[in-house]
């Protein structure tokens, strides 16, 4: 740097650049430094194209300046990659840098980390699918040249949209700051969590359902292109290999129903979205995070009482406020689709409430009352095991934590991490021991023979 500077300045008259961007030293997945006579370097190309065992070990046992490593590298090498590496692709290792680029901190290394961006690559690739299979007039889908004419947007088509603005915003500083890993943080967590398993998922009840309208299916495969575009233009410079293939395709599109007034040859030359272009829908945001709230309480209940993801259960809403009723009424659709509910019924504050699964949304409670869903015998039965077994990890943490040479001599991180694994534990005992209550009484109000 200070080379290129002197020159400049020799050469030019000016300095060639005002700011330098230092990244912290790459280390192996132990923390040491990666260096060729220690065998422990990874050729940023075999993470790309994948590498053979036999190849890695070759590569890395040859030219050694301590050439009596290499039995020892060898052996490291077979035991670090008995399979040798797969190919994780160009994106994957782009994305995975620029997520551990913390400013002047050292990284180490986990090819764990490339796999999982690499599912995640794949994850974007499935959606564009999705996404395109819908647009092209499969799966009964309306033609994709509808998409120009009249529109309804849904709540959920609101949603992502000022999500999208929200992750924009979040996106602006954190490039403008050098903080990379912030960067990809938002466009991850967007890309994964909130287009992929949650807007996806809401715009079928619309885009599969006959009684929908055209002018509301056409408002959701409208937003799903123009969303999709969007989101590849703004993971284009950390992912350009996979956003230009796509695009491609989607491109095309956007431009034939007007989202694109100039179509540009490659996503490069695309415009980088603007979060002033998604503005702020606060009521759709609220509306969704209920949608999301309860779907996620249902789920939780059905977890718990191990309730198949196929069996379609009733739900009770009590103490539900006049917005709770507001939703439920207009978002039913999506709560039945969603979370498998066959009905969804309002029980009064000071009603008798049937035995049920319980969870709290706020000062809501959703009930989802178990006869006829379970077997208390069978479920008093899984039940009992699934604390044993929860009271025997109980025990083995207690113990260790009450030994005091474990506390004293064990690093604070660890001991922190137990002690919360013990509260953890604690804390699910705690709800077994009221889900078999329940289930005990169940049996009991049937007429059955007690449990034990």
């Amino acid at each position: 740097v200070a080379r290129m500077i002197m020159m400049g300045l020799e050469f030019a008259g000016n300095v060639p650049f005002k700011d330098v961007y230092i990244t912290g030293l790459i280390r192996d997945e132990r923390g040491d430094k990666m260096s060729k006579s220690k065998g422990n370097v990874i050729d940023p190309l075999d993470i790309i194209d994948g590498i053979e065992l036999d190849a890695l070990v070759a590569k890395r046992t040859t030219g050694l300046m301590q050439p009596h490593l290499a039995a020892a590298i060898e052996k490291a090498t077979r035991k670090q990659f008995p399979q040798g590496i797969e190919a994780h692709g160009t994106d994957a290792l782009r994305f995975t840098f620029t997520a551990l680029a913390g400013p002047s901190r050292d990284i180490r290394f986990d090819l764990g980390r490339v796999s999982g961006y690499r599912n995640f690559c794949n994850k974007l690739w499935n959606a564009a699918r999705f996404v395109l299979m819908t647009l092209e007039g499969q799966d009964g889908a309306i033609p994709a040249n509808d998409l120009a004419g009249a529109h309804v947007l849904s709540v959920a088509d609101r949603w992502i949209r000022s999500r999208f603005g929200q992750m924009l915003r979040t996106l602006e500083p954190a490039l403008t700051e050098y903080r990379f890993d912030f960067a990809a943080t938002a466009l991850y967590e967007f890309t994964w969590y909130e287009f992929c398993d949650w807007y996806l998922e809401l715009t079928k009840p619309v885009l599969q359902a006959e009684h929908a309208t055209i002018e509301s299916k056409r408002g959701a495969r409208r937003t799903l292109i123009e969303i999709l575009e969007a989101l590849l233009r703004a993971l284009h410079p950390v992912m350009p290999f996979i956003t230009e293939e796509i695009w491609q395709r989607v491109a095309p599109l956007c431009a034939a129903v007007g989202l694109i007034t100039v179509r540009d040859p490659t996503i490069m030359r695309a415009t980088y979205p603007l979060a002033n272009e998604y503005a702020l829908d606060a009521a759709a945001e609220s509306a969704t995070a209920w949608i999301q709230a309860v779907v996620l309480a249902v789920r939780q209940i059905r977890g718990e009482m191990d309730i198949a993801p196929s069996k379609r259960i009733p739900a009770l809403l009590q103490n539900a406020s006049a917005i709770d009723r507001e939703y439920a009424d207009s978002y039913a659709v999506y709560l039945e689709r969603l979370a498998g509910l066959e009905r969804v019924e309002f029980l009064a504050a000071d009603a008798p409430a049937p035995e049920a699964a319980t969870a709290l949304v706020g000062e809501l409670t959703i009930l989802v009352p178990m006869a006829g869903l379970i077997d208390p015998a069978v479920e008093a039965e899984r039940l009992a095991k699934r604390t044993g077994r929860l009271e025997s990890d109980l025990g083995k943490l207690q113990a260790k934590l009450a030994n005091a040479s474990f506390v004293a001599n064990a690093p604070p991180e660890v001991v922190a991490g137990d002690r919360a694994r013990v509260a953890e534990l604690e804390s699910q005992r705690e709800r077994l021991r009221v889900q078999l209550a329940r289930v005990r009484r169940l049996a009991n109000s049937a007429g059955n023979k007690p449990l034990s």
